[in-house]
């Protein structure tokens, strides 16, 4: 038990990051949502509930948040996403650990500030909505990519020439570059995406494209 306790302190200090949120309590559900399809759509993680951003223990006192999460994922994640949760004793506090598996439902979808329902994926410390293209690769993926196909025309070789020489590109920037409409740039980048020519990165909210690390080059 010492060395579980351990552990969890170790994960404490490392800070929040893409597979950790800290959440002090919870009062919003549909917030909750959130990190929750967030985690379920990217690769999992761990949310401690009575635990400052700073990393400080706050404890919680009941087991409302317990509930609260249990309506967060059956009322406003869509699918439901399924957690596991375990309850931690630190210096008399108790905190509550929802833990999150990536899920082979995904996408799930959330309601952002509007109400509206959106995709949401975990980025460092942060929940983001999720690009189009993201969630069609999503949706696409669950089914067979033996029939996906891929033309290597000039649009093609403009990509791969774009990302050689400055390591990405953006959806706007194909667009810009080949004259193409933004139907056939989604469609054409979830293909090369399916086919793990080209993976995705986000910085300061924006999604780029990248080579996948099993895309060989050379071939």
């Amino acid at each position: 038990m010492k060395n579980e306790v351990r552990g969890i302190r170790d994960l404490i200090n490392q800070g929040e990051g893409i597979h950790l949120d800290f959440k002090h309590s919870i009062n919003d559900a549909k917030k909750i949502a959130r990190s929750l399809s967030a985690f379920a759509n990217t690769d999992g993680g761990s949310l401690l509930i009575g635990v400052r951003d700073n990393g400080s223990i706050a404890g919680i006192s009941s087991e409302e948040e317990y509930y609260m999460m249990e309506t967060a994922s059956l009322l406003y994640c869509k699918p439901p996403v399924k957690f596991n949760h375990k309850t931690w004793i630190i210096d008399g506090k108790t905190i509550l650990e929802i833990i999150v598996a990536k899920s082979e439902d995904s996408p799930h979808y959330s309601p952002d500030q509007n109400n509206d329902y959106k995709a949401f994926i975990r980025v460092n410390d942060e929940n983001f909505i999720a690009h189009k293209i993201l969630v069609d690769v999503w949706k696409r993926g669950k089914s067979s990519t033996q029939g996906v196909k891929l033309v290597y025309d000039k649009n093609v070789e403009l990509i791969l020439k774009e990302i050689s020489l400055n390591g990405s590109i953006s959806k706007s920037q194909l667009t810009r570059i080949t004259g193409i409409k933004s139907q056939k740039a989604d469609r054409l980048l979830t293909n090369m995406m399916l086919m793990e020519i080209l993976n995705y990165r986000i910085s300061d909210n924006i999604t780029e494209f990248v080579f996948h690390k099993n895309y060989n080059l050379e071939k």
